[in-house]
């Protein structure tokens, strides 16, 4: 197990990861370049649903041994209870939202813009198939990943604490089969999940690895001189093959084939070359970002420190404020100082949300005098 305590490179990441989503859910928007997106082969999403998998382990693995596995069970099922209802909260009020605004500019087509003319049209049916998780608009699709992720997790995190690198094994070989056969999960009205379970499980099964021994067990490997070269070789290639899906004159440069094997990127999947390039870049992070490091205590970092340990309230702010930042530049203005506008406005929104949570949280535990 990790030491006891926050392990605030973990808040920071996730932090990062919450306010990149935000960016990167708006289209023709400049500013998300800050993003790891444009840079290489995984994204935001990718950080998230690992450190997921290293917090759920991390938390509820302590719980198990110490109090049993039905309490620590139980535990992960609420925790799934809460992100399912704050999910279900988030999927109304980001319909009423987008029709509210569709109406508000006469502009139809953002209702099949965000995938939610269907709910228009047949609101009794597609609200019982988002109860389900079946139906969901554009940019809600991460949430419905995690809830059947820590639903699934207490057997496999009973088993892990018992055979960790069967357990690591079992889930990479279901990610294998799963992208062989090509087994996902339906969607509603058409199509299949964004995210497939069955694959990106694997990111979620391997944070909690890394959380319970993994760490320990990969240490040499990160701190060897081959993963310094060749993981930088891997993670330079990956920026420049990610270029030339942004750049044409970049792409004709290079041959077909070359090309055509890493764009567009499959990640719906969870693509090896995404897998790979995501482990070889958070192994960098544990080799030159210490669990010490003095630099976590500088005031530049705390709004995000505070956005990663809010993490789900954040997460859901940032998927409203998204679309009315799209709409902005759509219909008021998309020049550059726009952009930088909605950006700004929305990460700071974020970041008070956080910082009202934590007050809030300190509030209700502080003791009243009687």
């Amino acid at each position: 197990m990790p030491p006891r305590g926050r392990d605030y490179r973990l808040d920071l990441l996730r932090g990062f990861a919450n306010w990149a989503i935000y960016l990167d859910h708006i289209p023709g928007n400049a500013v998300n370049w800050l993003t790891q997106r444009n840079y290489g082969f995984s994204d935001a999403a990718d950080l998230f649903v690992f450190i997921s998998g290293y917090t759920a382990s991390f938390v509820y693995a302590r719980i198990i041994l110490e109090r049993g596995f039905v309490i620590g069970g139980t535990r992960l099922i609420k925790r799934a209870w809460q992100i399912y209802v704050a999910h279900i909260i988030l999927l109304v009020m980001y319909i009423a939202e987008i029709g509210y605004l569709a109406r508000r500019y006469n502009n139809p087509d953002l209702e099949n813009e965000f995938n939610v003319a269907g709910f228009m049209a047949n609101p009794a049916e597609t609200l019982y198939q988002g109860l389900i998780l079946a139906f969901k608009p554009v940019n809600m699709d991460v949430l419905p990943l995690y809830i059947l992720l820590m639903v699934a997790f207490p057997p496999a995190l009973w088993t892990m604490l018992r055979l960790p690198n069967l357990t690591l094994t079992a889930s990479f070989l279901l990610y294998l089969v799963a992208r062989h056969f090509d087994w996902n999960l339906a969607a509603y009205p058409t199509g299949s999940w964004y995210f497939n379970p069955f694959c990106w499980q694997f990111l979620f099964i391997f944070g909690g690895w890394f959380a319970l021994g993994g760490s320990i067990e990969a240490r040499p490997l990160i701190r060897s001189r081959a993963l310094l070269w060749l993981g930088s070789a891997y993670l330079l290639f990956a920026l420049v093959m990610t270029m030339a899906g942004r750049f044409p004159e970049i792409a004709h440069m290079m041959p077909a084939w070359l090309y055509d094997a890493f764009n567009p990127n499959d990640k719906t999947n969870l693509a090896p070359y995404r897998l790979i390039h995501f482990i070889v870049l958070f192994f960098f992070i544990a080799r030159f970002l210490p669990r010490d490091w003095q630099g976590l205590e500088w005031r530049v970092f705390r709004p995000l420190i505070k956005s990663g340990q809010q993490s789900l309230e954040v997460f859901c702010v940032g998927v409203f404020l998204a679309v009315g930042a799209h709409v902005v530049l759509v219909e008021v203005s998309g020049a550059i100082w726009m952009q930088i506008v909605v950006s700004v406005v929305g990460i700071t929104l974020m970041t008070a949300v956080a910082y009202y949570r934590s007050w809030s949280k300190n509030a209700d535990k502080a003791k009243t005098p009687i």
